[in-house]
């Protein structure tokens, strides 16, 4: 779409769960409201919030959320409050997976976004990743799929010779 990317993914159920053992305590502050999905997603109170995260990495591995039939990796985070310029914010980590904390994470946004649309009482939102570079992303609720708009940079080319 011009000079972004539109990307359709499904949207990710949400269901609320009480905070597993040793999440507050990761990220250094008591989410408001925790919910377990593809990820685990912890809503904080405001976007300063969010950008003030250091969390404990080490602490955050360890953090797991059993969710029967389901093949999430729960020790996965996603942190997202109310934007100030955005509809909201977040910061995503993945230390299990070898991502202390990934800059633009479109999967995260299928997680985030009907959680949002249905707080904010509406589908198109503006999101935006608070990480050390950051992005913006546009996220569409549309039924059970979510569309992601956003920019990408070009960071390796290659070729790919099949037999």
């Amino acid at each position: 779409a011009g000079d972004a990317y539109v990307m359709d993914f499904p949207a990710s159920t949400l269901v609320p769960i009480d905070a597993p053992d040793g999440l507050a305590d990761a990220l250094g502050v008591v989410p408001e409201a925790v919910f377990a999905s593809t990820y685990l997603m912890a809503v904080l109170p405001d976007e300063a919030s969010v950008r003030a995260l250091d969390p404990d990495i080490a602490k955050l591995a360890k953090v797991r959320t059993p969710l029967a039939g389901d093949k999430a990796d729960a020790s996965c985070v996603c942190v997202t409050a109310p934007g100030e310029d955005a509809d909201f914010v977040s910061r995503f980590f993945g230390p299990t997976v070898g991502i202390a904390e990934d800059p633009v994470t479109g999967s995260a946004h299928c997680v985030m976004t009907p959680y949002w649309a249905e707080r904010l009482g509406k589908p198109v939102l503006a999101a935006y990743q608070a990480s050390a570079r950051g992005g913006h992303v546009g996220c569409v609720l549309d039924g059970d799929r979510v569309r992601l708009t956003g920019r990408a940079v070009t960071f390796l080319r290659g070729t790919v010779s099949l037999p």
